[in-house]
């Protein structure tokens, strides 16, 4: 079985019976969509399966060694570069870890986090055309710290280099704080 089949099989038994924040839609679409986006960019297998397992560790019971046993080591690193590494810490706290990670972070890791960022920013774009500034209820943090944590991801990913999923990316934030707004 090819390692994005074998992925996309992990990540759908692992996010089972769990739904996007506060939607009644399964969560799979979410690493799915992420892992297509990779593809599409061009991103080897390894980085798209990478990007469908992202959120396997952070919100399911499988484990890091789980991911390396299953997809070896460098997946593994990919995936833990993608997570919060503690849950029970403050909003704020964990976003400021992402946003100084991101800045030193392999360009596989930064890929795999962006196209995360960019389906989510996309998600919020969409409900926000239906719902308004509702779809800040959904949140732990409201409007101006998601502005805040975009805006600055978008920074810290861009640190090393740009790529087209960063451009996408920096453009869907301009457009949801800046234009919608």
């Amino acid at each position: 079985m090819d390692i994005i089949e074998k992925a996309l099989q992990t990540a759908s038994k692992s996010h089972e019976g769990q739904y996007r924040k506060n939607t009644d839609i399964p969560y799979i679409t979410h690493p799915v969509a992420v892992g297509m986006m990779l593809l599409e960019a061009g991103y080897s297998e390894e980085i798209v399966a990478a990007g469908i397992l992202h959120d396997t560790v952070e919100d399911t019971p499988l484990t890091l060694e789980d991911i390396k046993k299953d997809f070896g080591a460098n997946i593994a690193k990919m995936v833990e570069g993608s997570s919060e590494p503690d849950k029970s810490l403050p909003w704020k706290d964990r976003k400021e870890h992402t946003i100084e990670f991101l800045k030193t972070a392999s360009e596989e890791i930064r890929a795999v986090v962006c196209a995360d960022k960019l389906h989510n920013i996309r998600s919020i774009i969409r409900d926000y055309e239906k719902i308004g500034e509702e779809v800040w209820t959904r949140f732990n943090a409201g409007k101006e710290q998601q502005k805040w944590y975009y805006t600055n991801v978008v920074d810290s990913l861009g640190t090393q280099s740009t790529f087209d999923l960063l451009t996408e990316l920096q453009d869907e934030v301009d457009r949801l704080f800046w234009e919608l707004a």
